[in-house]
């Protein structure tokens, strides 16, 4: 397994998720979001993984204008925009290779191998 955590270090649905992992002793590697954002690839993955990028949006974030101007924008904008602001992002992304989840899913991250 090869576990990815994008989250950061205030949110703690993502520390549950470290802790987790760390509990059933399985490596895993951190990327804080608001040091690191997802590069494009690994969103696309994320992406395809999950369903579409409304799984990834966290609904309820602080920024209210940002969440705004990425639901009204061109469609072919669309993924730029939240690549740049990572904060709209729901947290944490947990990523093993071409699987993914968006949020706190142990009853997913059980069936990995």
């Amino acid at each position: 397994m090869n576990i990815q955590i994008f989250g950061t270090r205030k949110c703690f649905d993502t520390k549950k998720a470290e802790r987790y992992f760390k509990e059933r002793k399985i490596k895993y590697q951190f990327v804080d979001l608001k040091e690191k954002g997802l590069s494009k690839g690994e969103y696309n993955s994320v992406k395809a993984a999950v369903g579409g990028r409304e799984q990834l949006i966290n609904p309820k974030c602080k920024d209210k204008d940002l969440l705004a101007l990425v639901q009204y924008i061109a469609e072919e904008d669309k993924d730029e925009k939240i690549l740049e602001n990572s904060k709209i992002l729901s947290t944490p992304i947990v990523r093993n290779g071409k699987q993914a989840t968006v949020g706190y899913k142990p009853e997913v991250w059980v069936t990995w191998k």
